[in-house]
């Protein structure tokens, strides 16, 4: 058997070359929007502005994985890894991590043991780095024990910011009120865009860009401003970029980042998943990155 695999939720926006690659165990965040199958469109961001299009009122909702979605895997990466590592969207956000500590307890008491939780405290881009991590220290040859050790001082130095195009999806998905969506969508005309983190696992204004002409460079001028003080130290920085079907936009951020930061090594670069999508909506733009100790 190998010595340890990894579980996360599709909520990690990985690439599916790197998920088959390094055989990680993915459970499926659920998406509820019949509507959604009668829309033309290559992924659901397409859909989405077919939708709008279309005059169609009615929103995605999404639901964690039941305790038996993560049980399901928990026994098939039993039987072929001797420790799992599962690495959960912030519990903050989601009641996926306690879906996932429940699911153990339904194992024997042997197999409970093999098995490490471990909350994120970050989404998207962010948990996909926190995934990259946990790989990482396991091909150095660390057990599963001081993995979660590094995972959980990683997730203190995580950081994560995202613009929105329109604010109406957030609005719909129940994390902002009828009222804050309506202020931000006037902030928007004026050229104003709040920009969104996470803090202790939970989304909070970062601060306003004013006289954003592309999110790209919005989000490249917050990272200059994060890691300015840090640079001089020379460590690796670690970057996940995620899109809600801007490529040309996610393209223009990679390429800022590159020319600026020598230090900087792009993980990944990868449209963002459904469950996501539904909430930060078509055009949204997220980077996550990590800097090494």
């Amino acid at each position: 058997m190998k010595p340890v695999g990894i579980i996360t939720e599709s909520t990690a926006d990985l690439p599916l070359g790197t998920i088959q690659k390094n055989r990680i165990g993915i459970v499926s965040v659920k998406l509820d929007w019949p509507d959604v199958e009668i829309l033309f469109g290559e992924n659901t961001f397409q859909k989405m502005r077919e939708a709008e299009r279309r005059g169609i009122k009615s929103f995605g909702k999404t639901s964690q994985p039941s305790p038996k979605d993560y049980l399901d895997c928990y026994k098939n990466y039993l039987a072929e890894f001797e420790e799992i590592i599962c690495i959960s969207l912030s519990s903050k956000l989601s009641g996926g991590y306690n879906s996932a500590i429940q699911a153990k307890s339904f194992l024997d008491q042997e197999d409970q043991k093999r098995i490490f939780n471990v909350d994120s405290l970050n989404i998207s881009a962010g948990q996909g780095l926190m995934v990259l991590k946990a790989l990482e220290e396991i091909k150095k040859g660390k057990n599963s024990k001081d993995t979660v050790l590094e995972l959980k001082k990683a997730a203190k130095r995580l950081k994560f910011f995202v613009i929105l195009e329109d604010y109406k999806w957030l609005q719909a998905s129940g994390r902002i009120s009828r009222l804050a969506g309506v202020i931000l969508k006037r902030m928007a005309k004026a050229g104003l865009r709040p920009l969104i983190g996470i803090k202790n696992g939970k989304l909070f204004p970062a601060g306003i860009k004013t006289k954003v002409k592309d999110f790209s460079n919005a989000l490249f001028e917050q990272l200059k401003k994060e890691v300015k003080d840090k640079r001089i130290s020379n460590k690796e920085i670690r970057i996940a970029i995620v899109h809600g079907d801007d490529l040309l936009e996610a393209k223009k951020l990679e390429k800022k980042i590159k020319e600026e930061f020598l230090e900087a090594k792009i993980i990944f670069l990868n449209l963002a998943d459904d469950v996501i999508g539904i909430v930060a909506g078509p055009g949204a733009l997220a980077v996550a990155w990590l800097e090494n100790e």
